[in-house]
């Protein structure tokens, strides 16, 4: 037996729906396994009420006055704020075409009128599971966010390089036609890749000279540290490599594993051109921000080297030619 009530929280589900007495029997039913309800009866109240305060499940009538339960879902899936939000539509027998409809959508679940008591109660806990399971997600992506935050604030020299790295990586990855997941992976890669400093002492990580060769090698562990933090994440699968190969070069001489051409990973390559770019035009406290031309130069020296690849290099140096207020 499935036991409804053992949501640990007060779960919020917002109910969309104009019959009066359908709301009524849905309402009681949520209310009585510990769920609190919202209830609106239009397409527009039911954004105003999702932006007002997340719900942790929208329960959505196909039609509905003002916007549909089509649109409102389609409005809902095409907002990165909203997006995961769980949405179970409301329709009746036999709407195949609906249904269809519903999942071009991104409606989640589906409930036939007049639906049956149990099934309603199961799918909406389910769902209501399953998005609990994904702000944990978040919330850990969240923290980790910040751990590399914190890893800048320390130095002063680095403000802002995280999100300079962000966009020059996405940037990148647009001009090479990348797909939207490697997009997301790179925007994240930007501001993660060297979240692994946490771990390194303030007496190497801030230390005004040369580091010695036992410094430089731990250092050189912030890209495993790194990787660590971020664990089992499914949410950051594809930004782990990022974070332990940013520092791979295609002649092998990167660290930390030495990794040579095809072998470094495409995302980690692109992170790791724009690193050394904006290392490069960045002022530090032993000297000053280099130029662009400067920049250009050394990347171009690390493509004859054989640590970058050229065409990948060339295609960075046109897009910020392109964007030049960006540096």
């Amino acid at each position: 037996m499935i036991d409804f009530a053992a949501n640990e929280r007060r779960s919020l589900v917002l109910l969309v729906e104009d019959d009066v007495g359908v709301a009524g029997v849905v309402k009681r039913l949520l209310r009585r396994d510990g769920f609190a309800v919202d209830h609106v009866t239009t397409g527009p109240d039911a954004l105003t009420a999702v932006s007002n305060g997340a719900p942790d499940i929208v329960l959505l009538d196909w039609m509905l006055p003002g916007l549909t339960g089509i649109e409102v879902c389609r409005r809902l899936k095409a907002d990165p704020a909203t997006r995961l939000i769980p949405v179970v539509l409301l329709t009746g027998l036999g709407d195949r075409e609906r249904r269809i409809a519903g999942i071009s959508a991104g409606a989640d679940d589906f409930l036939t009128k007049p639906f049956d008591q149990d099934e309603l109660r199961a799918r909406i806990a389910s769902l209501v599971r399953l998005k609990a399971y994904t702000d944990e997600l978040d919330s850990a992506d969240a923290v980790i966010r910040s751990l590399a935050l914190t890893v800048e604030a320390r130095d002063e020299a680095t403000d802002g390089h995280c999100h300079r790295l962000a966009r020059y990586a996405t940037m990148l990855g647009e001009a090479l036609g990348l797909d939207s997941e490697s997009m997301a992976a790179l925007e994240r890669g930007g501001y993660l890749h060297d979240v692994g400093k946490i771990g390194i002492p303030d007496s190497v990580l801030l230390k005004r000279g040369p580091l010695t060769a036992d410094e430089y090698l731990l250092m050189q562990q912030h890209t495993v540290i790194g990787e660590r933090l971020c664990g089992d994440l499914r949410n950051l699968a594809r930004v782990r490599p990022i974070i332990r190969s940013h520092h791979e070069r295609l002649d092998g001489s990167g660290y930390p594993d030495g990794l040579r051409g095809d072998a470094v990973p495409l995302l980690a390559q692109i992170v790791g051109i724009v690193d050394t770019f904006d290392a490069i035009t960045s002022a530090r406290p032993y000297r000053p921000a280099r130029s662009f031309d400067d920049a250009r130069e050394e990347l171009l020296s690390d493509v004859r080297a054989g640590k970058f690849d050229g065409a990948i290099v060339a295609e960075f140096l046109k897009s910020l030619s392109a964007h030049m207020p960006l540096h």
